[in-house]
């Protein structure tokens, strides 16, 4: 009985020695490295976006509309005049809502207000400074801004997704350099690519409205625009070799 009892005892911590072996994690693979790195390219914009705000607030309904429709009229005319074809903007929101006395307790409707957004993307950048000016001169217009971007953008993924592909390869080599190993060839990897945010460069259009022509040239002029980058993070796995 005793001989049992110990052939059982060894039986059963056979099995707890099975089962800790069994749970090494699959993702660990012998003569393999893994290295993780951060990698960018920066690349000039090819786009540059104005925006602006168009609103207007009205003792009645009708004259809000009136106005914000005359202010829109004016932005056509400029991109006309600029030679812009009109298909280029694009005109986001329209809404119209009553505007109540808080302070009187039946909340009397005491005017009207009406806005509206336009978007422009141009890839000519040389008509950017005409364009600010003329716009902000535009009555009922605020919060113009400007902002570049990049557009055509793979290119410039694959240019960050090659230089963290690179960092790591290196990480991973010095590591097996350091252990007697020499780094084989890639056996996995994954990507994980994003684009830096660009905060717009925004103008105060109250300022130039009505005033006489600029005698200055506009805030971007003579400047390179800022680049965009591209950020890419890499996991990657190597064998030893």
């Amino acid at each position: 009985m005793k001989r049992v009892g110990c052939s059982l005892i060894v039986l059963a911590l056979a099995g707890i020695s099975l089962a800790q072996v069994s749970s090494t994690p699959a993702a660990i693979q012998l003569n393999t490295v893994y290295a993780g790195a951060d990698g960018k390219f920066e690349a000039a914009p090819d786009t540059v976006v104005i925006r602006m705000d168009i609103a207007s607030q009205q003792d009645t309904s009708r004259a809000a509309y009136d106005h914000v429709a005359m202010a829109v009229d004016h932005v056509r005319q400029v991109l006309k005049t600029n030679g812009i074809d009109l298909k280029a903007a694009q005109f986001g929101t329209y809404q119209m809502q009553p505007m109540y006395d808080w302070k009187n307790p039946k909340h009397k409707v005491i005017g009207y207000r009406v806005t509206s957004d336009v978007t422009l993307k141009l890839r000519d950048f040389t008509k950017i400074g005409a364009l600010t000016e003329q716009l902000a001169n535009v009555e009922d217009t605020q919060n113009q801004s400007v902002n570049y971007t990049l557009e055509d953008i793979e290119q410039a993924k694959a240019k960050a997704s090659e230089d963290a592909l690179k960092k790591a390869r290196n990480q991973a080599g010095a590591v097996a350099t350091a252990g007697g190993r020499t780094l084989g060839e890639l056996l996995y990897a994954s990507v994980d690519v994003n684009q830096t945010n660009i905060v717009p460069v925004m103008f105060a259009q109250s300022m130039a409205r009505g005033a006489a022509p600029m005698a200055t040239p506009p805030p971007m002029a003579d400047f390179t625009p800022q680049t965009v980058t591209i950020n890419a993070h890499v996991n990657a796995l190597f064998a030893l070799k």
